[in-house]
């Protein structure tokens, strides 16, 4: 996992992701303007520093390039959360205590995520009961479970 990004990476990645396109220097730059004053060569250095860390590839077009993001803001806020994770010496009350962090909208949020994780198979057998008649596996059903 890389190190968290510095918040004019942030910043300069936060335009990448969101206009979802190859980007130029001169781009960037001007958005950036709008909030603060910097140098086009600040932004070209820290687009260079990007692709060196991996986080954009770029693509020559003239004298300049345009850069692209290599993976999309939620794969970077994934990687952040699981490296904090895996530095807990204790996993689960680190969780315990995320969860516990979390509004209303975001605990919706993550049972949404865990249902598309856990499949249609899953949702199905959780839904039919103790029982387990509704949604039954019918590899498992006719004995082709292939264990």
């Amino acid at each position: 996992m890389p190190r968290p990004l510095g918040e004019l990476e942030d910043a300069v990645m936060t335009r990448v992701w969101k206009w979802n396109r190859p980007v130029t220097v001169r781009e960037v730059l001007e958005d950036l303007q709008r909030e603060r004053s910097i140098a086009y060569t600040t932004v070209m250095t820290v687009l260079d520093n990007l692709h060196q860390k991996g986080w954009v590839r770029r693509e020559a077009e003239g004298r300049a390039y345009r850069y692209e993001a290599v993976s999309t803001r939620a794969a970077y806020a994934a990687a952040l959360m699981n490296d904090a994770w895996a530095q807990s010496d204790n996993p689960a009350a680190a969780l315990v205590a995320f969860f516990g962090m979390m509004s209303d909208e975001q605990r919706q949020a993550l049972r949404d995520a865990v249902r598309i994780v856990q499949g249609p198979e899953t949702s199905e057998a959780a839904s039919a009961g103790p029982a387990g008649t509704a949604g039954e596996n019918p590899a498992s059903a006719s004995g082709g479970g292939g264990r």
